[in-house]
């Protein structure tokens, strides 16, 4: 109940009480411990009780009151920390850990605390609360590949939010491959390797051997596939690529890859001189380097290598030896 319209009405009701006990010219003298007190008329008898009365109920009233509003203050309090954890939720934040004093909101808020929301349809301007509406118009953006200012979120260079808006960034020409690679420490290393492995299909030998600590077997492969082709072609010496193959852990399939590929690009003598040089330091090469012995016709190299490896060893290079000494031709390729 409002206080000031209850006083209002308890005021008329009193004054009430009082315009009707005039209409009564009865008094009461009152002794109070031998001292008589001068007659007092009946309606001010009744008034003063009421008035009393109406000082209980209002102090009652107040403070179920302020009780009522402290509740409702505890329930406003969460209500705004369960947007600020949807919000979060909706970004991907982690480590959230927001601490509600109302058992409606206890639940809810533990729940969304351990949940990471992706907003699918959602439309943002159909939500009204404006904290959610600005986020969820942040995801809109971002996967609509625009470029979105996230400084003020305070979000982890591992967010998957900031790592696409990077990614938007880069793949918009706003912000050079270089600008990223060069500053390692402020971009996650997924996306820097996901860049150099972009970068390394037109940037020069130099610069590829700059930022060589993001090379992964992609942007290796990339970096191949140029080695004296007909668009962005790379020089690149027998020395070089090996250094760059000892960036990475590779095994016996990997380096046939290699050797496939560069057979359509590589000189030839560079390329046994190549595959010589590995299998001398990587027993994983050796298959390669055999592969590339018989792809290029060089048998005899190849029969001397055969010779002198253990019998169980390099069985399907034999078997491709021993057709060939029957003359039996096929593509070295079926044996690999």
């Amino acid at each position: 109940m409002h206080i000031k319209r209850y006083t209002i009405a308890s005021f008329i009701l009193i004054a009430l009480m009082g315009w009707v006990g005039t209409f009564s010219d009865q008094s009461v003298t009152i002794n109070v411990f031998g001292v008589v007190l001068p007659p007092l008329s009946i309606a001010f008898l009744v008034m003063i009780p009421m008035f009393f009365l109406y000082i209980a109920s209002v102090a009652h009233i107040a403070f179920y009151s302020i009780i009522g509003s402290f509740k409702l203050r505890k329930y406003e309090k969460d209500y705004e920390k369960i947007i600020d954890s949807i919000v979060d939720a909706l970004l991907g934040k982690e480590n959230r850990n927001y601490i509600f004093k109302t058992p409606r909101y206890k639940m809810l808020g533990s729940l969304v605390d351990n949940t990471t929301i992706f907003p699918n349809t959602l439309d943002s301007a159909s939500i009204e609360d404006e904290k959610i509406r600005k986020t969820v118009k942040i995801i809109e953006d971002i996967k609509n590949t625009k470029i979105v200012d996230m400084k003020k979120l305070s979000l982890p260079i591992d967010n998957s939010l900031v790592i696409q808006n990077e990614r938007n960034r880069y793949k918009s020409g706003d912000v050079k491959a270089e600008d990223f690679l060069g500053y390692p420490d402020k971009y996650n290393k997924q996306l820097l390797t996901e860049i150099y492995v972009d970068f390394v299909k037109t940037a020069s030998l130099t610069a590829i051997e700059s930022y060589k600590t993001f090379m992964n077997k992609e942007a290796l492969f990339n970096i191949l596939s140029r080695v004296n082709s007909d668009e962005n072609t790379l020089v690149i010496s027998v020395e070089s690529l090996i250094e760059l193959f000892k960036m990475l852990e590779l095994d016996t399939k990997d380096y046939l890859d290699i050797s496939i590929l560069l057979s359509s690009g590589m000189i030839p003598e560079q390329r046994i001189k190549l595959f010589e040089t590995i299998s001398d330091e990587k027993d994983e090469a050796m298959d390669a380097y055999l592969f590339t012995l018989f792809d290029l016709e060089m048998i005899a190299p190849a029969d001397t290598i055969l010779e002198i490896s253990q019998p169980d060893e390099y069985l399907n290079f034999k078997a491709y030896q021993a057709l060939r000494e029957h003359h039996e031709n096929f593509n070295i390729n079926l044996f690999i």
